[in-house]
């Protein structure tokens, strides 16, 4: 259920199928209470794996697992963070793709934070 204290926040990751670090600024601050992931077209070979930091420490139950059999445009994917999920405002969230799949894919990232 959203209340009136929920935000979004989204990031664009240009290729999910390319390990490294894409960071989203925090303007409020609050708890993450889902995140999910949308692709533009299919990934293959393997899954795309997604996890969460934020000042370094891994976001509890906060990874996302794209995966490649039967992906599509469209696929949306979610985590539900349980612990090390408080951002303070001015902090930055750290996505961290593995470079697992092929296929470039573009990628959003939705953060839903609760005041």
């Amino acid at each position: 259920m959203r209340t009136l204290n929920d935000y979004f926040l989204t990031v664009k990751i240009t290729d999910v199928s390319t390990a490294g670090s894409t960071f989203v600024a925090v303007p409020d601050g609050g708890n993450i209470v889902k995140i999910y992931s949308t692709i533009k077209n299919a990934i293959t070979t393997a899954n795309a794996a997604l996890s969460f930091e934020i000042g370094g420490t891994a976001v509890t139950n906060g990874g996302i697992t794209i995966g490649y059999d039967g992906s599509a445009a469209g696929d949306v994917d979610s985590s539900t963070p349980s612990a090390n999920n408080r951002v303070e405002e001015g902090e930055a969230i750290e996505v961290i793709t593995d470079g697992g799949s092929s296929t470039a894919c573009e990628c959003m990232i939705t953060f839903v934070i609760r005041r």
